[in-house]
């Protein structure tokens, strides 16, 4: 009998189409537009801020925005009053608040504040953009291990393990081997192998997945830590300098005005991540790999019952969400930092987590949200630089401020699938 007959993409998605409203959205946009309001009131900046939208070898020109500080910052607490209005609306109207909504009030509270912080400066749009895309990249890796294997039911904690034995595993192999090919490889083995371990006591033992994917990240960050101390640090030279995948910019891309230097500009595993995303989307809602991978997290009993096997595609599905985490764990040190530190992912898979639930468990709007986290960590470090008002300590806590706002409120209500964290023992 067909898989595809008995179990259709309305019957793995029905849950999904009961729209849920909540109040939580419409609160944070509250909470931020009367905090962001209190900034030009409180602290009104004189002179404007410029937007650089091109660099100055660009070959297509671009003009810079400049926008008065105070004025512009007032601007976007009106446009963030009348988003919080409108999704109130939506709310009391039992209707599901629109992800255009809460990308547009998220745009305008970063333009208003952006230009409230830096004035009197200069913003680099191009760098700030181009390296949110780039710190983002291992958290998209993440999220998108995170997803494979959530949609299969399996939580998948480990991620953090995941990341950093790969960037372990990348920095060795690419070391001895004289290419950061086989440090690609080498990590995308190391994710298997933490996710291997994962499946075989969650899947075949059914240990308690958030447990063991705990225990997973503590025992990857203890032999990073003790191999680092006792191996790579005395054999730098040898065994931790690898050759690293430098920026390769597309021709005729490259040259677009404002998206080209962010989007291809970069290194070799950035262009790999924009077709790993569209991979996994396609997959898993255009193909019968992915029917049956949702089948398994939503309905693991119907799916049995129809002659899937749910062990061996949760098997398979977590063994390739690790070798996606593994080369975002490869990122850190073929093309960020020339070789392996202790606990240099620093909670990264944490985030990427945090990402997953952000986004829905769905690849792309996990996406969007790894580079939200993304831009949070880059704009740290812009703002220091052109000497923003801003507290040091407050622009450190900002990424983890993003997410568990992001993940708290405007997320909203977030269902998992059906059967995620619960093991399957077949009657």
């Amino acid at each position: 009998m067909s898989v595809t007959t008995e179990l259709s993409e309305a019957q793995i998605d029905e849950p999904r189409r009961v729209a849920v409203v909540s109040w939580k959205t419409p609160i944070i946009f509250g909470i931020f537009t009367v905090l962001f309001a209190l900034l030009p009131l409180l602290a009104p900046r004189e002179g404007v801020t410029t937007f650089r939208l091109a660099e100055d070898s660009a070959a297509i020109p671009v003009p810079d925005v400049v926008l008065p500080a105070t004025l512009t910052a007032w601007v976007a607490v009106a446009l963030l009053a009348v988003c919080t209005v409108l999704a109130a609306v939506a709310v009391r109207s039992r209707r599901k608040i629109s992800l255009w909504l809460i990308v547009g009030y998220v745009a305008v509270l970063l333009i208003g504040f952006l230009a409230w912080a830096a004035a009197g400066a200069t913003l680099p749009m191009i760098g700030l953009l181009g390296g949110a895309l780039a710190l983002a990249t291992p958290l998209i890796y993440g999220a998108l291990g995170g997803v494979i294997g959530e949609r299969a039911g399996v939580v998948n904690i480990a991620i953090e393990g995941q990341l950093l034995a790969g960037a372990f595993t990348a920095a060795v192999a690419a070391t001895l081997a004289g290419t950061p090919w086989a440090g690609l490889i080498a990590a995308m083995a190391a994710g298997m192998l933490v996710a291997l371990v994962l499946g075989v006591f969650t899947i075949t033992y059914y240990v308690n997945q958030v447990i063991v994917g705990v225990v997973l990240n503590v025992l990857v960050v203890g032999m990073t830590t003790f191999l680092f101390r006792q191996v790579l640090a005395p054999n730098t030279e040898t065994m931790n300098s690898p050759e690293t995948f430098g920026v390769l910019p597309i021709p005729v891309l490259s040259e677009i005005p404002v998206l080209g230097p962010i989007l291809f500009q970069q290194s070799l595993i950035v262009y790999l991540m924009y077709a790993v995303v569209a991979l996994v989307a396609f997959s898993l809602y255009r193909t019968r790999w992915g029917l049956r991978l949702r089948a398994v997290g939503e309905h693991p009993q119907a799916a049995d019952t129809v002659g899937i096997k749910v062990a061996a595609t949760r098997y398979r599905a977590i063994l390739l969400g690790g070798a996606v985490a593994g080369m975002g764990g490869a990122f850190y040190t073929l093309v960020s930092v020339p070789r392996f530190n202790q606990e240099m992912t620093a909670g990264a898979g944490f985030i990427a987590l945090a990402a997953v639930i952000f986004g829905k468990w769905d690849p792309i709007k996990a996406t969007l949200a790894a580079l939200l986290f993304g831009f949070a960590t880059n704009l740290q470090g812009v703002l220091s630089v052109i000497g923003s008002p801003v507290p040091s300590q407050f622009m450190l806590m900002l990424p983890y401020v993003v997410t568990i706002f992001a993940v708290a409120g405007l997320v909203g209500r977030s269902r998992p699938p059906a059967a995620d964290g619960e093991p399957y023992i077949k009657s």
